[in-house]
């Protein structure tokens, strides 16, 4: 079975796993992003708007946005890297590709770290996303113009072993969930 093939299923699986997770999410599903981005108050940051089952980090990036700017993602072109617009809470938003919504007036900016969605992750910094691969392009060209923090943001019954990754996915940093932070620790930063 080929890579693209193995990704497939696993897609397939992660997003099983992942509805009763968001089914039975609390509103304190964020704390653990909270306390880890209050660390790194006034670094510019994008956190995104969520899709589907996806984990919630917008009570996280409200406490960020009261101490420097947050953003959100911006899918221009297929193949394309995100580019990232300034988002607080009083922000108009407008639907954007996929449905995550996007500021109807975006400013855009260049962020030092990222909060990532994801479907499934491993221990060792793996990610499993959704194909279209956006971040692993948008890590890559921040990455080769400064440090650049990856942190994936899930449930932590997302966690697998067995992930299948290519070449070109860029590793995460951390990765916290609703039960806590595990620092990946693979030397991607230098902050």
């Amino acid at each position: 079975m080929s890579v693209a093939d193995r990704k497939a299923a696993a897609r397939k699986a992660a997003f099983a796993a992942r509805k009763p997770l968001f089914e039975g999410a609390s509103d304190a599903q964020a704390g653990y992003l909270s306390e880890v981005l209050g660390g790194y108050r006034g670094v510019p940051l994008a956190g995104y708007m969520p899709i589907r089952t996806e984990i919630d980090p917008r009570p996280a990036m409200t406490e960020a946005s009261a101490h420097g700017p947050v953003g959100v993602p911006v899918i221009e072109a297929e193949g394309a890297p995100l580019r990232f617009a300034r988002w607080d809470p009083e922000t108009v938003m407008v639907p954007g590709a996929f449905g995550a919504g996007i500021p109807a007036d975006p400013q855009y900016f260049t962020p030092e770290i990222l909060i990532v969605p994801l479907l499934a992750f491993s221990r060792a910094g793996g990610r499993l996303g959704y194909g279209g691969g956006f971040y692993d392009r948008t890590l890559e060209v921040l990455r080769s113009r400064r440090a650049t923090l990856a942190i994936g943001f899930a449930f932590a019954g997302q966690e697998t072993d067995d992930l299948p990754l290519e070449p070109t996915d860029q590793p995460l940093d951390m990765v916290v969930t609703e039960a806590g932070v595990i620092d990946i620790g693979n030397g991607a930063r230098n902050f």
